[in-house]
């Protein structure tokens, strides 16, 4: 179960990929950086990704499950969520499943490609064989969740309308721990499954879209779509990525040896700037997630506290991707008092670093200790080789995928992998949760590195 959340996290990040340029279309629809027709093309070009995330869903989550990615499971995730859709709001028109459909039938999707992508069927039928059985079964697999969603939903959906009150009733206390749990799954790769509860599914918004009504779901949909109480599980993430981490970096090179400063401060500076502007953070947390793991507990507790002090401040404020400063200028004029989320960073920052220098000079931990260089995995041939080498050989390797700032791999046998190795080919992190699977933070690069290790892999096993 647990690999299997982690592949729907990895799966998730496909059509959040998309989120970005959508916020971008709608900032410039906004009215005040175009004008008349022009605004009113970059406002719909924007909403038509907005209104059909249970779609992109599908479509991104199928093709990140299946193997080698294919298209086919990508058009058979698009298929089933259609057909699931027109069943179930034939059933119950009053259903509102919104991108959950998406992530059922991507997932099933997903899972019947990997099934069937390689199906005989007898002569008289082969023409419908292999990849193209796929969106076949996938049709009627979707008929039957749709049957099944519209008989059953309601149940789950005043389940979610019940949460989604019990959370706001709590206030600031619910944000409080959603923020801290966003952070304390890092590790486990599981935040993704958390965030898509509560910026696309949590409370709606009612607006008028090309002059008819339709209903935004999500924090982050809602915030877009003009609701002005929406972006509260978002607003105290700006505080923490463009100020708190940088913050704590700046404490973790302060407090390592001067005969690693050099060093520390090359790998702080690019990592803290990266958490500053694009709000990516991940290869500045794994630094310290496991060498220092009181240290990321601290940060979690403030991620949380951060979040809920941006709510009792009655700050609003989305983002598309991350909450670095792009996202803080381009959706600044859509937020409610998004000024006062800088005097808030500077406050956060002050905190972090106060905090972390104190916690660090007791725990003491040994940050760039290495003697070892971290050198950057480019497309040379004997640097592909040591990866391939550090994973057991080409023959340990069952499958190889990445999730923005991570390579994740399927392994035979995870006693064969060679932890240090990664650290000195530039990994700010590794993660080994089970014999079968490790996770290795590579920041910006995975993807790219993730691409050579399965052309390496293609040549090598012919």
């Amino acid at each position: 179960m647990f690999n299997f959340l982690q592949k729907i996290g990895k799966a998730l990040m496909t059509p959040i990929a998309v989120l970005p340029v959508a916020a971008l279309l709608l900032r410039l629809g906004y009215g005040d950086i175009f004008d008349g027709q022009a605004a009113t093309i970059m406002k719909i070009a924007g909403e038509s990704i907005f209104s059909n995330l249970d779609l992109i869903f599908g479509i991104g989550i199928a093709y990140g499950l299946a193997k080698n990615n294919d298209g086919t499971a990508a058009l058979s995730g698009a298929v089933g969520v259609l057909v699931a859709k027109a069943v179930y709001l034939g059933i119950d028109p009053n259903l509102k499943m919104g991108v959950f459909i998406g992530i059922i039938m991507g997932v099933i999707a997903g899972a019947l490609y990997n099934r069937f992508y390689d199906i005989k069927l007898p002569e008289y039928l082969g023409f419908f064989g292999g990849k193209r059985f796929v969106p076949i079964i996938t049709t009627i697999s979707a008929v039957i969740i749709g049957v099944l969603a519209g008989v059953y939903w309601h149940y789950a959906q005043s389940g979610i309308d019940i949460f989604s009150h019990t959370i706001v009733g709590l206030g600031e206390f619910g944000t409080f721990v959603y923020g801290t749990l966003n952070r304390l799954l890092i590790p486990l790769g599981l935040h993704h499954i958390l965030n898509s509860v509560f910026w696309f599914q949590l409370g709606d918004f009612s607006y008028i879209k090309d002059g008819m009504p339709a209903v935004a779901n999500g924090d982050l949909h809602r915030f877009f779509a003009g609701d002005k109480t929406a972006g509260v599980y978002m607003a105290g993430f700006y505080p923490v990525m463009m100020f708190g981490l940088p913050s704590m970096a700046l404490a973790i090179y302060l407090r390592t040896p001067k005969e690693n400063r050099k060093k520390a401060g090359a790998i702080l500076a690019g990592v803290a700037f990266t958490s500053f502007l694009t709000g990516i953070t991940e290869p500045l947390e794994f630094l310290f997630m496991f060498v220092a793991p009181a240290l990321f507990l601290l940060h979690a507790l403030l991620t949380g506290l951060s979040l809920a002090i941006a709510q009792m401040l009655d700050i609003h404020a989305g983002f598309g991707f991350s909450a670095g400063l792009i996202d803080y200028i381009i959706n600044y004029k859509l937020a409610t008092n998004p000024i006062l989320i800088l005097p808030l960073g500077m406050a956060f920052g002050f905190l972090y670093f106060i905090l972390s220098y104190i916690l660090l000079g007791y725990i003491k931990p040994n940050f760039f200790d290495s003697k070892e260089d971290n050198s950057k995995i480019d497309s040379n041939n004997s640097d592909i080789n040591a990866f391939i080498d550090a994973l057991g050989g080409a023959s340990n390797i069952v499958d190889t995928s990445a999730c923005i700032t991570r390579l994740r791999m399927s392994v035979k046998d995870s006693s064969k992998l060679n932890k240090e190795s990664f650290m000195s080919l530039g990994a700010s992190g590794v993660i080994i949760p089970n014999e079968k699977s490790i996770q290795i933070v590579l920041g910006s690069k995975a993807e790219a590195v993730a691409e050579m290790i399965k052309d390496k892999l293609s040549n090598i096993k012919g």
